[in-house]
């Protein structure tokens, strides 16, 4: 497989025109852009199911919403300087960034809350208005622009390069000490504006919360990391403590104008909302093999990615986990200015260890494919769609269809257990109340038992032991509500509820709810309805609290509350607890289930 996406990956490398690097999951610009196309009504470049956006998309946007006659308050002001502090790359000497405009369009009230730029090109030997230096670079070489520590811009390149660190302490109610220790660097850059790369690398020591170490312990790998040693601190006297590595990294370059490719090992995530059904950033990183083609109102991506079947931990000594695969397809389509559809397949095969072939087509559907073969893989087919309505609201969702018989689902209505599917539905709601930048968000997930299940347990929707989609797997129902407040210029404040009812399995019985366990061993065939099993209803609350130093210099307080009830007493689980930490070119990450 690898061989094969090298082989790919070379022979499209001539051809190439410039690009960008992408905006890491969980950065503040996705919000803000969110919130920017609720409210202006202007449609973007890019459509925004498909993460992560690409830097240039984002500041083509922000430029888009700044020299628009739309009205912008202070605060969505500097919502669009963070944009462009931290993507000063596509100011750089000599870069023409075109957006369409008015040139001579400036105009300036009292308030100073209306203004826009004369020219929509940076010349050779011009300096853009929207490259900001730092007022006192450290020994004149580093942070001589907010964002960055140490860049670099020549005519036919550019570098930066940025410390990661993210270091949190927490006190629980049971006075055990859970701690984050996470250091880093992350570098990015383009090379003649035709190949552009990033790549990041953090060394992770983590003592988590009593139901996270729980997970870890049934799937044997990290969330969102996968591999982990054992971690006994010499400074705290700890002994259940995770020691973990994570490195992203990858090269993109442009096929034709509207045609761009990605090669790398990182996630990848499809959707509008809090989860996903289809595809989430919730496992561990994997290979992969992007191709993107943008033209008029279509957005077409085809993701293939490389996935492991088990994790290191299922195996003793240093061998070599088996291999799985998954080929994607996702069009979306604008329907009209503020209405957007997308469609979406996937398969999950297993082939000893080499990729089928057939499954490279990227346009055909995979379904047909898949029966053409035998059907002897695990397919996937959803439809999602996002509509901005009233400059106030976006409604979204997704629907993922694994299998399903329509008179079983739609007339008898027995619980057959083979009607497996997955439904989204959600609405964020900016400006609440007439509040600037207060932004709600209310999200309802659920999963028929089985869904995402294979008859080959090495066949499922998993990666490392870890769904790809939503953390709970199957079998479950859950609300999300979120508050989103941007409180002052340096005041960030999210609180967040959610409950869930889901189904535990007892010992030697399957349920629906492990991704895990092959669907041949069901408990029964009819009858079957979400949260069976061992009943289990979760009740998470979180507030978050972030003051920002200086530009993605964050000092961040936490509270964190999470009550599991169970049908068994013995399974019944509470975890509070509340602290805080400095965070530097980090974005938080919620293990909320």
């Amino acid at each position: 497989m690898r061989i094969l996406l090298l082989l790919c990956f070379l022979s499209i490398m001539n051809p190439l025109l410039g690009q960008k690097t992408g905006l890491p999951l969980g950065n503040e610009a996705y919000h803000i852009m969110d919130r920017l196309e609720i409210k202006t009504g202007l449609v973007p470049d890019f459509h925004s199911s498909l993460k992560y956006h690409l830097r240039e998309d984002v500041v083509n946007f922000a430029l888009q919403v700044d020299t628009a006659r739309t009205i912008l308050s202070i605060k969505d002001r500097r919502d669009l300087f963070y944009i462009y502090r931290d993507n000063n790359e596509a100011f750089i000497r000599g870069n023409t960034i075109q957006y369409d405009v008015e040139p001579e369009k400036i105009y300036t009230d009292s308030s100073k809350t209306f203004y826009t730029i004369k020219d929509k090109t940076v010349s050779e030997n011009e300096e853009s208005p929207y490259y900001f230096l730092s007022k006192k670079p450290i020994l004149k070489h580093f942070y001589k622009t907010p964002a960055n520590f140490w860049e670099l811009d020549r005519e036919s390149f550019y570098l930066r390069v940025n410390p990661i660190i993210n270091g949190k302490a927490f006190a629980t109610k049971d006075d055990d000490f859970l701690f984050l220790n996470q250091r880093g660097i992350e570098i990015r850059g383009g090379i003649d504006s035709k190949v552009f790369f990033h790549t990041s690398i953090l060394e992770s020591q983590a003592r988590f919360a009593n139901y996270v170490r729980d997970q870890i312990a049934e799937d044997k790998a990290v969330p969102g990391a996968g591999f982990f040693k054992n971690y006994n601190s010499r400074i705290i006297n700890v002994t259940d403590a995770h020691d973990f590595l994570l490195a992203q990294g990858y090269i993109g370059f442009n096929i034709s104008k509207h045609v761009y490719a990605q090669f790398g090992h990182g996630r990848n995530f499809i959707g509008d909302g809090y989860r996903s059904m289809f595809l989430s950033d919730f496992g561990n990183n994997y290979l992969y093999l992007k191709l993107n083609a943008r033209i008029w109102k279509f957005h077409y991506q085809s993701l293939f990615a490389e996935l492991n079947s088990l994790g290191a931990r299922n195996l003793p000594g240093n061998q070599l986990i088996p291999k799985k695969y998954t080929a994607m397809h996702h069009l979306s389509y604008n329907l009209t200015k503020n209405l957007n559809v997308g469609f979406f397949e996937a398969v999950i095969f297993n082939r000893n260890n080499n990729f089928e072939l057939q499954y490279l087509n990227p346009i055909i559907l995979y379904r047909t494919v898949e029966g053409a073969l035998g059907s002897p893989d695990n397919a996937f087919i959803g439809t999602n769609f996002k509509w901005n309505l009233l400059n106030h609201f976006q409604l979204y969702g997704q629907l993922i269809l694994d299998e399903f018989k329509f008179n079983e689902l739609f007339v008898e209505k027995r619980g057959w257990w083979a009607n497996k599917y997955g439904i989204q539905l959600g609405v964020k709601y900016i400006n609440m109340l007439g509040i600037d930048h207060l932004d709600g968000q209310i999200e309802y997930n659920s999963a028929r038992p089985y869904t995402y299940t294979h008859r080959d347990s090495s066949s499922s929707y998993t990666h490392y032991n870890q769904p790809l989609a939503h953390p709970l797997g199957a079998n479950f129902r859950e609300i999300v509500f979120r508050l989103r407040y941007q409180a002052g210029k340096k005041w960030l404040i999210k609180p967040r509820m959610i409950y869930m009812v889901y189904g535990e399995d007892p010992r030697n019985q399957n349920w629906g709810g492990d991704l895990l366990i092959q669907n041949t061993t069901r408990v029964m065939d009819f009858g079957n309805e979400n949260g069976q099993g061992i009943k289990t209803k979760t009740l998470i609350g979180g507030f978050d609290i972030s003051y920002e130093l200086r530009h993605n210099l964050n000092f961040d307080f936490h509270y964190f509350y999470r009550n599991k009830n169970s049908e068994r007493n013995s399974l019944d689980l509470t975890t509070s607890y509340f602290g805080g930490g400095i965070r530097l070119n980090f974005a938080n990450r919620n293990l909320d289930f």
